[in-house]
């Protein structure tokens, strides 16, 4: 393995093993492309095995396949977290795919026309690196939660795990979208007395238990509202973009209905801290024993070093394609191309997009090399 100070040259490093980087490796090795995939865990699906414990996805396993590869077990079951997280172990073993995991990348700078990728155990120089990580990267808690008390026990939803973690007594959770609908659930269900704050976000307007519901959901929003009409490419799209970027998804198993016979309180913003407790719009104090943070994350992009961001921080590109840096794309981000972007049946259209953009110019470059020592 080569130093830590001698760059391994690559043509095209993918960063990030999760259903985004594997999906952009399997479109490259059918186009003939090899690719170096840096994961930072130690196991391909850590990502997915690092959420709370009774997690399960929102689609059936027939939404729930990459490219190439069919999920196991009946196609109407709900998989868990570990039963994906497996599933996408198992496509990388499948594919054969040069997966280094323990490799957590520290910066992407530009090395003359390549780029330099640092990781914590190796450098890498590559004419191409595709950044196939979602912008759920670093935690986001409001500088006030270092006001409550110490004995309150404080989790973001990264964090959270089980219910064995909370102390007895009450739950605020903060954060009304589908994770924080999903962990109130399962605290009040506990017999936590259970709040949650937050903006109202709106709800899939059929009830998610109902066999239609989940038929409505799947195959209609799923399928055709997320998938084909809200994209880049359609009027309706590219109107809602703006507003769904930064935004919170609509509530889809967790809707009003069930919070509310769950005994679930929805209460407003939570502004501050006061006398150690969390203080709500209005001026009313909690006195909570646990508060969950499901506030969301910082993109988590600092450690690439070359100017790509907007005044948001948000990578500036076409379909994932930079529009400044003609080596670096970008796959797994919100809305990328479509509301589906960051779910699984919506990812390999996006990989597949990037990886023939970028079999196309590495062939190119191929080919000019080759013409380049050819007239020496």
């Amino acid at each position: 393995m080569p130093s830590t100070f001698e760059p391994e040259r690559v043509e095209i490093v993918v960063i990030g093993a999760g259903q985004a980087g594997l999906s952009v490796a399997f479109h490259l090795t059918r186009r003939g492309r090899q690719c170096v995939v840096l994961e930072a865990n130690e196991r391909v699906g850590d990502s997915w095995r690092g959420r709370w414990d009774s997690l399960r996805l929102f689609t059936p396993a027939r939404f729930d396949a990459l490219d190439g590869m069919p999920f196991p077990g009946s196609p109407q079951a709900f998989p868990t977290k570990d039963e994906m997280a497996d599933y996408l172990e198992s496509y990388a073993s499948h594919f054969g795919f040069d997966v280094r995991t323990g490799t957590a990348v520290t910066g992407v700078s530009r090395l003359g026309d390549r780029y330099l990728v640092t990781a914590n155990n190796a450098r890498f120089e590559a004419d191409h690196v595709v950044v196939a990580m979602s912008t759920f990267q670093k935690p986001l808690i409001p500088a006030f939660a270092t006001d409550l008390d110490p004995s309150i026990v404080q989790l973001h939803s990264s964090e959270y795990r089980n219910l064995t973690q909370l102390n007895p007594g009450g739950v605020l959770i903060v954060g009304a979208g589908n994770s924080g609908a999903e962990i109130a659930l399962e605290t009040a269900r506990a017999g936590h007395e259970t709040w949650m704050s937050g903006r109202d976000v709106g709800k899939v307007p059929i009830s998610f238990d109902s066999t239609l519901g989940r038929l409505f959901f799947t195959r209609f929003v799923l399928r055709v509202v997320f998938h084909r009409v809200l994209t880049i490419g359609t009027p309706m799209g590219r109107k809602q973009r703006p507003k769904l970027l930064h935004g919170t998804a609509p509530l889809i198993r967790a809707r009003p209905p069930v919070l509310a016979a769950a005994g679930i309180q929805r209460i407003g913003r939570t502004v501050g801290a006061r006398l150690g407790k969390p203080e709500i719009e209005g001026g009313r104090v909690l006195d909570v024993t646990n508060v969950v943070w499901c506030t969301g994350f910082h993109p988590g992009f600092s450690w690439i070093d070359v100017p790509v961001f907007d005044e948001n921080g948000d990578p500036q590109h076409d379909r994932g394609v930079s529009r400044s840096e003609p080596g670096l794309y970008f796959v797994g981000l919100h809305f990328l191309y479509a509301m589906s972007s960051t779910m699984i049946h919506g990812v390999g259209r996006d990989a597949d997009y990037v990886a023939n953009v970028v079999a196309q110019r590495a062939s190119s470059y191929q080919r000019a090399g080759a013409y380049a020592a050819a007239s020496a």
